[in-house]
């Protein structure tokens, strides 16, 4: 005989998977969009600079900024603006 317990366990347990898929998906997608807006750049660039020139202050975040604001306007590439 089963109880209450285990039939209320068993209905609930593809909800909450289908929550966690969910959830999985939001933050895939919230990642996606702050790397494709360059939000993580400079905690990259920072993670990186301290990885290989661990000798070397990192620019700061400003100096950062108008570095590649600079490149890119030498350089534009294929942006839309």
């Amino acid at each position: 005989m089963t109880s209450t317990v285990d039939r209320t366990d068993a209905a609930t347990s593809p909800l909450r998977a289908l929550w966690s898929a969910l959830g999985r998906v939001g933050r895939g997608i919230r990642w996606y969009m702050t790397t494709l807006m360059g939000d993580t750049a400079y905690a990259t660039y920072v993670a990186h600079h301290r990885r290989h020139h661990p000798d070397e202050e990192p620019l700061t975040e400003r100096q950062f900024w108008r570095q590649r604001m600079d490149d890119q306007d030498r350089n534009p590439g294929a942006r839309c603006c």
